[in-house]
């Protein structure tokens, strides 16, 4: 095999070839700036995941590396995110008990099963898969995730052990122990978050205003979290604060990734299938999407299905390292494209940064309040939270509107497993439901032209033993029926009508079900006297219509064009001298 073409299976042969002195200075700066913002980052995530902190630390190293040699992404940032390790939590919390060893193996095992059905859909060109999930559903899936991610983390505000898998259990359980709550590990927690939120809005303004570059500054901002990390880390170090209740990290082993074995017992592997397919499709859907937009600025383009790939060594190895389920992050790939980054090269050099950190690091946060890290994931979680969408998707789709907030109260009401299970439900029930009712539409001649429009919306001419319906969807087992419904509710009682012709300009297949309709159609409108005729059918739809027998016992004919099925059908008449005038002319086109 040819290096181009073993480059397309292995991306880094591609890229690579054309590294340079100028693409390794940008990619050590974005790297420098994604490895200081990452640190924290994730502690707090593995944290959020409930597992040890230095998780977070072991599953942005090796899978970093692995993206890097097989993904598509220039830009992507690959690693823990907040709603993974969200759903993380959700799945494994069901097998094992948070802080055993039977928990971190779980997770491991979710990583192995994560990253073997993203490799499987790579390898079969599945990625398609992932479109079944509407934007809008999974934009209230996040929403709704961002909002019981901060609530979460509140109790390690206040210094409590509530819990909860879901909105109500967390904010009761959160009432409940109020009156336990820690001072200092309010005061703690409270100042961070509102350190960190001044951080993400105001501090690259002010140091713009008293003269720093933009560059600097930019570094500067990023570097805010760690700046919380370091003072609230001495603070509790110098006044002996953990002696008061304030919760801290503690141990974190001082060390690389090491080599770990998943589970792959069955019934292991049998209660963590599903949460893994769910946590595949949300983690390659969230990646993509920031993998698409960050490429498109740049002109250059993504393999969906190679990007399967990369993701699925990245959770595999996050697997045999210690680590758990990770995919692309929208906050670290912005920052690592923003901070100049031309090659997946910036990652490698994130993950040897971290490396670093891993060894060198871990004995700092040892007095690292919990409070700060709950601080750190409430701030960045809150960006994901827009109930925009609710308001677009009502004044745009209503179908749309409900979906969304369906999957916003059931992932609040019932947590993220029923969540995303409700969101992928109804994305594919709300594509059967548009679908299964297409918009047909009667249509005439536009005076003094070839094209024919809606009868409802423009004035056109049309002649009453002519009926023609334009049909503006692929017909399917899911809308044939609709589509014998609507006929013969048309025809019937019009003793005019001689030929019904439909133009099939917009469809793009005919599936069995459908063809089975199209001959109940075609005889049912021979016993009335009416014969069927098409028009305007797309070459591999006849080329499907041929292998039946449909077009032999087809009653009319097939016209290569509508305008050509009135002139025939009219005997070659003037149009204009042979059929009536049907005034329902408006504004609106179609």
């Amino acid at each position: 095999m040819t290096l181009p073409r073993l480059g397309k299976y292995i991306p880094v042969l591609d890229w690579g070839r054309s590294y340079d002195r100028t693409a390794f200075g940008n990619d050590m700066v974005a790297a420098i700036i994604v490895t200081i913002m990452l640190i924290p980052q994730s502690l707090a995530y593995a944290l959020l995941a409930g597992l040890p902190p230095e998780a977070g630390l072991y599953a942005s190293i090796v899978p970093i590396i692995l993206y890097a040699i097989f993904g598509t992404s220039r830009a992507l940032a690959v690693g823990p995110v907040a709603v993974v390790s969200l759903m993380t939590a959700a799945a494994i919390g069901n097998v094992a008990e948070t802080g055993t060893m039977g928990y971190a193996v779980a997770a491991l095992t979710l990583a192995a099963l994560s990253g073997a059905i993203l490799l499987a859909m790579g390898v079969f060109k599945l990625g398609f898969l992932a479109n079944f999930l509407s934007h809008p559903v999974i934009a209230g899936f996040i929403t709704a995730s961002g909002i019981l991610i901060a609530t979460s983390q509140i109790r390690h505000i206040l210094g409590v052990d509530a819990g909860g898998h879901n909105l109500w259990e967390m904010v009761t359980s959160l009432v409940a122990h109020l009156p336990q709550t820690n001072p200092m590990t309010l005061l703690i927690g409270g100042l961070a978050t509102l350190f960190l939120f001044w951080v993400r809005k105001g501090l690259k303004p002010a140091l713009r205003k008293i003269g720093m570059g933009p560059r600097l500054a930019d570094v500067v901002t990023k570097a805010g979290p760690v700046a919380a990390v370091m003072v609230t880390t001495f603070a509790v170090w110098q006044f002996h604060l953990a002696d008061g209740g304030v919760k801290i990290v503690g141990d974190v082993p001082q060390s690389l990734p090491p080599l770990t074995m998943p589970d792959f017992s069955v019934g292991l592997v049998s209660d963590l299938l599903v949460p893994a397919i769910l946590i595949s499709v949300i983690g390659f859907v969230e990646s993509i999407s920031v993998a698409q937009t960050l490429a498109a600025k740049r002109r250059q383009r993504i393999n969906p299905d190679q990007e399967l790939i990369g993701l699925g060594a990245a959770n595999i190895g996050a697997a045999f390292t210690g680590g758990y389920p990770v995919t692309g992050g929208f906050a670290r790939s912005v920052v690592n494209f923003d901070a100049g980054a031309q090659t997946p090269a910036a990652g490698a050099f994130t993950a040897i940064g971290l490396a670093i950190a891993a060894i060198a690091l871990t004995p700092l946060v040892y007095f690292l309040p919990k409070a700060t890290l709950a601080a750190t994931i409430i701030v960045a979680v809150l960006s994901l939270v827009d109930f925009s969408i609710l308001k677009t998707s009502w004044q745009y789709s209503k179908a749309d509107f409900v979906a969304v907030l369906a999957t916003i109260l059931l992932t609040l009401g019932f947590g993220v497993e029923v969540g995303v299970t409700s969101g992928v439900v109804l994305s594919i029930g709300l594509f059967l439901y548009k679908t299964s009712r297409p918009h047909i539409a009667e249509v005439g001649l536009v005076p003094s032209t070839q094209h024919f429009r809606n009868i409802k919306r423009h004035k056109v001419i049309t002649d009453p033993s002519i009926l023609t319906i334009r049909i503006d969807e692929s017909l399917y087992f899911a809308n044939a029926r609709f589509l014998e419904d609507y006929i013969f509710d048309r025809v019937v009682g019009d003793d005019r009508l001689r030929n019904v012709i439909l133009m099939c300009s917009a469809i793009n297949e005919i599936d069995l079900s459908a063809l089975e309709s199209l001959e109940a159609i075609n005889h049912r409108l021979d016993e009335m006297g009416i014969a069927l005729h098409l028009s305007e059918v797309k070459g591999p739809v006849m080329d499907r219509l041929k292998c039946a027998h449909f077009l032999d016992d087809l009653t009319g004919r097939v016209f290569l064009s509508q305008y050509d099925a009135m002139r025939e059908l009219l005997g070659k008449l003037s149009v204009s001298d042979a059929i009536d005038t049907n005034d329902n002319s408006s504004a609106k086109t179609g």
